[in-house]
């Protein structure tokens, strides 16, 4: 679905996972900086956004979620993920609840997949799952905006910023008085610094919790039974994750970024050494230069020198090994 807010002057469309909106307005370090100082939005619209209503739908959501919220508080913001059997990460939620209905936005394109899951999962319970996507708009408030939501939108609060569930048709007058306008790719050079997972970048069709440091955020490990939770209480109690997630500083000689899925290898072996994990996420940042998130093996050393590709990086654990 393509944004209003590409026809915009300056507008760069993203490509790839987050084609439909801006990539940047023609500045991206002013965007960042914007951001940093609690200033102007990004536009999320391109996020599929469901719902999930009837007097069952924490019970049941409780059932089919890693996160616990049968008693989730009408406006706490959470996350969750929902695992294969396996479990293997294959969606993360980041929802909320009004009191009536629980809104939750996802990755572009996987709204179909997940509520198609939700729909085969509703048995005998009180719910009805919608998709609304079509008719309702992610925006983002970064942390430290005094921007208000207007009356009536929901509001998803975290730590770095607030999501708003906008109606659609109100999306471009709500930019309009509420800019500077900033682009993806500002949205996401902060995302990586502050180490936060997306999936469909910092996962592969065998990445579990353990290894992207969700438990702390998105996985309750005291709740009851849900599909995958065998795999997480396994390797939480038993053992180690195999990998796990690191946050690179990137030499900043180097004129292009590793791009996603760039092999990431010992510097003292050369770029004929062996793969030990590839980069997922890289960004350029208005003060800490390039950076980058990568996924590893848990046995490289916390100290070891990387090259991701031909680029010189040093490491920073996000997720204890």
């Amino acid at each position: 679905m393509k944004s209003p807010l590409l026809s915009l002057p300056g507008a760069v469309a993203a490509e790839g996972q987050d084609e439909g909106v801006a990539a940047h307005y023609g500045d991206l370090f002013r965007e960042q900086r914007a951001l940093a100082d609690g200033k102007g939005l990004v536009d999320l619209s391109h996020h599929g956004v469901v719902t999930v209503t009837g007097a069952d739908r924490l019970s049941w959501l409780h059932l089919l979620l890693t996160q616990h919220v049968s008693e989730l508080p009408a406006g706490q913001a959470t996350e969750a993920l929902i695992l294969s059997a396996n479990g293997h990460i294959e969606h993360a939620l980041y929802l909320v609840d009004d009191g009536e209905t629980v809104w939750v936005h996802v990755e572009p394109g996987t709204q179909d997949a997940l509520v198609a899951y939700l729909e085969s999962m509703k048995f005998y319970y009180r719910v009805e799952v919608a998709d609304r996507t079509e008719d309702f708009a992610v925006v983002h408030l970064p942390a430290g905006s005094i921007t208000e939501a207007p009356d009536g939108v929901v509001v998803r609060e975290t730590p770095y910023g607030r999501d708003l569930f906008l109606p659609r048709a109100e999306l471009e007058a709500y930019a309009a008085a509420h800019g500077p306008l900033a682009g993806t790719l500002a949205y996401e050079a902060l995302r990586v610094e502050g180490h936060r997972p997306r999936v469909g970048f910092e996962t592969d069709h065998r990445t579990i919790p353990h290894e992207l440091g969700w438990l702390g955020t998105a996985v309750h490990l005291d709740k009851g039974c849900y599909r995958g939770q065998e795999t997480v209480a396994r390797v939480q109690n038993l053992g180690k994750p195999p990998r796990r997630l690191v946050f690179l500083h990137l030499d900043g000689s180097d004129v292009h970024l590793p791009g996603h899925g760039t092999p990431v290898r010992l510097a003292a072996d050369g770029e004929d050494g062996r793969q030990l994990g590839f980069i997922t996420t890289s960004a350029r940042h208005h003060e800490l230069g390039p950076i980058a998130l990568a996924l590893v093996k848990r046995n490289v050393p916390l100290d070891a020198e990387l090259m991701a590709g031909d680029t010189a990086a040093a490491q920073e654990s996000v997720v204890e090994v």
